[in-house]
């Protein structure tokens, strides 16, 4: 796919990493390189979406460094665990990879109960 703003900023909304206001690209896990990457090697945005999703996946576990809990005084902070995390990331890609099929739809039709 050939990446534009519009799709860069579709996308960036889909992997939940919107630039912040008053922000720029460096404030998301993905530099606009980065997107254009993730379209180049994609055939649909919910495949860069699917490819994306997994790349944040990894990303959580250098980003966490094993930290969960942390106090100060007494406060204490309790963070989503890193699997909790890596789970969810990786169910989005699964998400937005099924997405990515052809004719494959995000809901369901049943046949009518017939009387």
């Amino acid at each position: 796919m050939t990446p534009t703003d519009a799709l860069r900023n579709k996308l960036r909304r889909l992997l939940d990493e919107k630039i912040p206001a008053d922000g720029t690209e460096s404030d998301t896990r993905f530099l606009d390189d980065e997107i254009d990457d993730l379209f180049q090697e994609a055939d649909s945005i919910y495949a860069a979406a699917a490819a994306g999703w997994t790349e944040k996946a990894g990303m959580y576990q250098r980003e966490m460094v094993g930290l969960e809990e942390t106090s100060t005084g007494q406060e204490r902070y309790k963070l989503t665990s890193l699997k909790d995390r890596v789970e969810y990331a990786l169910k989005m890609a699964k998400t937005y990879g099924e997405m990515a099929r052809p004719g494959s739809y995000m809901f369901g039709v049943e046949k009518p109960e017939v009387l």
